[in-house]
């Protein structure tokens, strides 16, 4: 099982509440929302630039 890492993220108070608004109307907890916008960015980046290559750990 992939153990998740935690990121800190620190957010100003409107940026917050403005990301919990949209986090609830697309029925997301405000971590869904951005993970969501988070795996995005990177399938947008992928489709431009063809898919990141990771080097084995």
């Amino acid at each position: 099982m992939e153990k998740k890492k935690h990121l800190s993220l620190r957010l100003d108070d409107e940026t917050r509440r403005r990301l919990k608004y949209v986090s609830q109307y697309e029925g997301r907890s405000i971590n869904g929302q951005v993970m969501h916008l988070i795996n995005r960015c990177i399938s947008d980046f992928e489709r431009e630039h063809g898919p990141i290559e990771l080097p084995e750990e």
